[in-house]
């Protein structure tokens, strides 16, 4: 009997490892691709028009609120990173499209990822971290008018 309960008690600690190196995926994904299902889906209705760093709206730009900041998390469970990030992405998306909205701009620009408050401009993507059980996306971006 002794030995069951100390063979139980030495399998739960070796196990407790595992647990606590939770797995930190970071994924690159298309961010017009969020947008446009974020859109199609009614999510947004496209009177808000969103810039990566790097790529400057035609006309001129008035920023509104500079470092506007969303960070949205998802579960992410029995889900593949993508899906989970897609997900994730367009709830980070539905958040500035709201700021900017209720801000009265027209555009979100400038919008660079902002895991953990580290930058990452890209001129085509953003970064997702999945993990097994979660999925976080964070952006930060100028909400701006573009005449």
């Amino acid at each position: 009997m002794h030995f069951k309960k100390f063979a139980a008690v030495t399998l739960l600690l070796c196990a407790l490892p595992a647990v606590s190196q939770a797995r930190d995926t970071a994924v690159y994904l298309p961010f017009d691709k969020a947008v446009a299902e974020a859109t199609r889906s009614g999510k947004i209705d496209g009177s808000v028009k969103f810039y990566l760093a790097g790529n400057t709206p035609a006309g001129k730009v008035t920023v509104v609120s500079p470092g506007a900041v969303t960070n949205k998390k998802t579960n992410a469970f029995n889900k593949s990173d993508e899906v989970a990030c897609e997900w994730v992405a367009q709830s980070a998306i539905i958040s500035l499209h709201q700021a900017a909205k209720n801000a009265g701009a027209n555009a979100v620009t400038n919008i660079v990822s902002f895991y953990k408050s580290n930058e990452r401009k890209d001129t085509q993507t953003y970064e997702c971290h999945a993990g097994a059980i979660m999925a976080g996306v964070a952006l930060k971006g100028d909400l701006a008018k573009v005449q």
